[in-house]
């Protein structure tokens, strides 16, 4: 049997999985590091552009859910959880001293690479993906982290306001401003305007 869906029923959800792994069930764990490893290295590939420190800090997030789940402690909201663990490895990466000294020996950062999230399947030409992807640069990083979230995760708002710790009004205000910003540098389809758009609307 696979553990993302049981005989005769849907999908397990993670709180599901994370359950049987504080039981300590190995195949439950397998099948969780199955669903999130992708999207957590690309997730963190976009946020810091270093493909090698990525991979280390989806590790460590992995890590940190073991270690949370050994202590008796099972998130209530695992995807909010797992994301913001990974945002806040990055803030303390990017305080380091081995931080600081990657940046002077290497001043310009890589493109970010192997682009593949839902919002940017929209748009057919690769220029365009990586002029997105350049673009966010032109945000604040809360504004960043919230549309690489909504838009690249799929997260939902109210899980990326659990992610970055801030009020649902304020990550609604927030992604709106970002995409004013965005819209006068992007080439964008009427189906990525009418989502974008719908987020000022009490989407959730």
């Amino acid at each position: 049997m696979s553990w993302n869906r049981e005989e005769g029923h849907g999908l397990v959800t993670d709180e599901q999985l994370v359950r049987r792994m504080a039981d300590g069930d190995q195949a439950a764990f397998e099948a969780f590091v199955h669903r999130y490893h992708g999207p957590l290295l690309s997730y963190l590939e976009r946020t810091l552009r270093n493909t090698d420190k990525a991979e280390d800090l989806v590790q460590e997030t992995f890590i940190r859910l073991l270690r949370q789940l050994r202590q008796g402690s099972v998130p209530e909201r695992v995807r909010s959880w797992m994301y913001r663990v990974a945002k806040n490895l990055c803030v303390d990466y990017w305080r380091s001293p081995s931080y600081r000294s990657t940046k002077e020996l290497q001043p310009d950062l890589p493109d970010p690479v192997d682009v593949r999230p839902s919002i940017v399947e929209i748009y057919e030409r690769q220029e365009t993906r990586k002029e997105l992807l350049q673009s966010l640069d032109q945000l604040t990083d809360i504004q960043k982290d919230i549309v690489l979230l909504r838009f690249f995760q799929d997260l939902k708002l109210q899980e990326i306001a659990e992610v970055v710790d801030q009020p649902l009004g304020i990550v609604k205000s927030q992604l709106y401003y970002a995409l004013r910003k965005l819209r006068k540098k992007l080439v964008t389809s009427p189906a990525f305007i009418t989502e974008s758009e719908g987020t000022g609307n009490g989407a959730t």
